[in-house]
């Protein structure tokens, strides 16, 4: 039996999709069968995607969801009547491959483009946006540090103003697509100590001063990381995204939507480890008979369908508070906590169920396996998740 239709049964009995979400599903799904999973094992081996699938995405309106069309975006949620379901289910079919590196690195303006729309000046929108969102110019984000990861707040990469330019001295280091990014969303330190003196700057990479190192990785192989080096590097004032000293908050909300759409992702691949779980436990025979009619086994397929379900609705609470303009930080913080421990359960009963198979590479469930770590630790580590938590809902 087919369990492929799993992937889309849990939309079909909510309450927040339609026939909408299914036209942006078989879009994407279209997108990705044609120009990604035959070349899956090629860019897991190259560390890198090239620069045309970013062209071929912008032309099949995946990279411009959710973006102004004047802007070169496919329309925001009032201009076409998007909203942030239609992005979880792109997300959704995005992570088909099981390599995580493809989104992650295809993507990478979903966190690095929307502060300066959100934040920046109308011409620094119209310089940077109709770029990245057609394709041609790629763009990251810059926060982890060397020396420090998700305590935003102790950024120590500086920008000194001198006349009408900053002059950027530090480092940013496990920043994905970092190698390949023509711009870089970069925190900075403006002011002093604390989130009061933090600013976002965007900063071109071609400029004189910036070197970066490529960073071999546990998983997301087909993604490009970096650490990236900023050695007096002149900055135009004009680059500056928002008020400076005031990049904290818009580091915060970018936060938010980073956690949901990780949390889909990390859903998305839980799905998969139950599906290929399944279809292995079926097929497979022990002591003459299908390992699926083990109780065992059949308790493992369970319990995985039980924590993809749970998180799938919180990953759907979370997103109706995005749509209704009632977010609140502390919910996304365990959302990412939830989907990361669904992902890492999942992952392990897959690879228990599969057995030997599971430990070959090339197969989905054993590249999934290894992005577990990263999933769990990057947009938010799991015991930092739950300190903020702690925080907003007052404990």
């Amino acid at each position: 039996m087919d369990t492929a239709p799993l992937f889309d049964q849990w939309r079909a009995r909510s309450p927040h999709y339609d026939q909408t979400h299914e036209a942006v599903c078989a879009s994407v799904r279209t997108f990705v069968a044609r120009e990604i999973m035959p070349h899956v094992d090629e860019w897991e081996a190259a560390g890198k995607l090239p620069r045309e699938l970013h062209r071929k995405a912008a032309a099949a309106g995946i990279i411009g969801v959710g973006y102004p069309e004047d802007l070169g975006g496919s329309g925001t949620f009032d201009e076409k009547g998007w909203d942030p379901f239609h992005s979880l289910v792109q997300s959704e079919e995005m992570c088909r491959p099981g390599a995580g590196g493809i989104p992650a690195s295809l993507l990478t303006h979903g966190i690095g483009l929307p502060p300066i729309v959100a934040m920046g000046s109308d011409e620094l929108q119209r310089r940077i946006a109709p770029q990245v969102l057609s394709g041609e110019k790629i763009i990251c984000l810059g926060i982890t540090e060397p020396g420090g990861g998700s305590d935003v707040a102790q950024i120590s990469t500086r920008a000194e103003r001198r006349g009408d330019q900053y002059v950027v001295n530090g480092a940013k280091t496990l920043i994905t697509s970092g190698m390949r990014a023509d711009f870089i969303t970069l925190a900075v330190r403006t002011g002093g100590e604390g989130m009061g003196g933090i600013s976002l700057l965007l900063v071109e990479t071609d400029r004189s001063g910036i070197t970066r190192t490529p960073i071999a990785k546990m998983g997301w192989h087909s993604s490009d990381t970096a650490t990236i080096h900023f050695d007096d590097v002149e900055v135009p004032v004009a680059n500056l995204i928002g008020e400076e000293n005031a990049g904290f908050a818009g580091i915060m909300r970018n936060f938010n939507g980073e956690r949901l759409g990780m949390a889909q992702q990390a859903a998305a691949y839980a799905r998969l480890c139950y599906e290929d779980a399944l279809d292995w436990a079926r097929a497979r025979e022990t002591f003459g008979k299908p390992l699926v009619t083990r109780q065992a086994v059949r308790h493992k397929l369970a319990r995985m369908l039980q924590m993809i379900h749970a998180t799938q609705a919180m990953i759907d609470r979370a997103a109706w508070t995005v749509k209704e303009g009632c977010t609140f930080p502390g919910d996304f913080a365990l959302l990412k906590v939830q989907a990361t421990q669904t992902l890492e359960y999942c992952a392990r009963e897959a690879c228990q169920i599969l057995g030997g198979a599971s430990f070959v590479k090339g197969a989905r469930v054993e590249r999934i396996y290894r992005e577990v770590r990263v999933m769990a630790i990057g947009g938010g580590s799991e015991e930092i998740m739950y300190d903020l938590a702690g925080r907003q809902f007052r404990f």
